[in-house]
């Protein structure tokens, strides 16, 4: 064997290395969420035929980005659950995990979605690594702009419109405050709150990169078909709105 090949990589051709591959990570985590459109939001409180289910059917649709939030199960059950939407979601959809950090780690997710109340991002992203995915939920453009100086990669605004799904969602602020925030930050943008198939182009003609619509989908009997509803409109309206 050659000697001459086998010398070791000294530190700084190692450190180069493992720069080009952080670089490249997150080239490919920005390229994801570039192609994002309508994001699936579990709810196993509201679903007719159970999360596994309603994630299978979301894949199958198109969806590309599927969001695990459960809030009324042991962590083994999380864990569980959370490694079989991981399998079905393979390398066709990004993966996130609501709140629960420690839930992404164990199976590896793609990031976490986090509140205003929840951990820092700078403290998300020393736990998770910086080629993971982390979304911020915001209510205005002070928010926003916060959010993305903090190093989020996407934002979620809302609630748009008035929704009873989340308790602590407040009144809707209507769909031109989207458009505010798409203004003031470079990140996406992803809508939620009362969306539906009837206000959802308003949504995209304000400038959301995507939207999320839960009682209209894991409420409905056929979800597959729900959601490429969805993806047809907001592929539709913002087709139109290319120069």
């Amino acid at each position: 064997m050659d000697q001459k090949n086998c010398k070791p990589k000294n530190s700084d051709e190692m450190n180069s290395n493992q720069k080009d591959l952080s670089r490249r990570d997150i080239s490919q985590k920005y390229s994801l969420l570039k192609e994002i459109d309508f994001y699936l939001v579990t709810d196993s409180g509201l679903s007719k035929k159970g999360t596994l289910s309603d994630v299978k059917e979301a894949v199958e649709a198109g969806c590309k980005i599927i969001q695990y939030r459960e809030k009324n199960k042991s962590t083994k059950k999380m864990i569980d659950e959370a490694s079989e939407i991981k399998r079905i979601c393979g390398g066709k959809a990004i993966f996130l995990v609501n709140d629960r950090i420690d839930v992404a780690l164990a199976v590896d997710a793609n990031g976490v979605h986090i509140g205003q109340n929840d951990m820092p991002i700078e403290t998300a992203k020393k736990l998770l690594g910086q080629n993971k995915i982390i979304g911020l939920t915001v209510h205005n453009v002070d928010e926003a702009i916060e959010a993305e100086k903090s190093g989020a990669d996407y934002v979620g605004l809302g609630s748009i419109f008035d929704t009873a799904t989340k308790k602590d969602a407040g009144k809707g602020i209507g769909p031109v405050r989207i458009k505010d925030v798409k203004n003031a930050i470079r990140i996406p943008v992803v809508a939620i709150g009362g969306i539906n198939k009837e206000n959802c182009r308003t949504v995209i003609e304000n400038g959301a990169d995507s939207l999320v619509a839960i009682s209209a989908i894991v409420c409905s009997g056929n979800v597959k078909k729900e959601i490429r509803e969805f993806i047809n409109i907001i592929q539709e309206v913002k087709s139109s709105s290319s120069p």
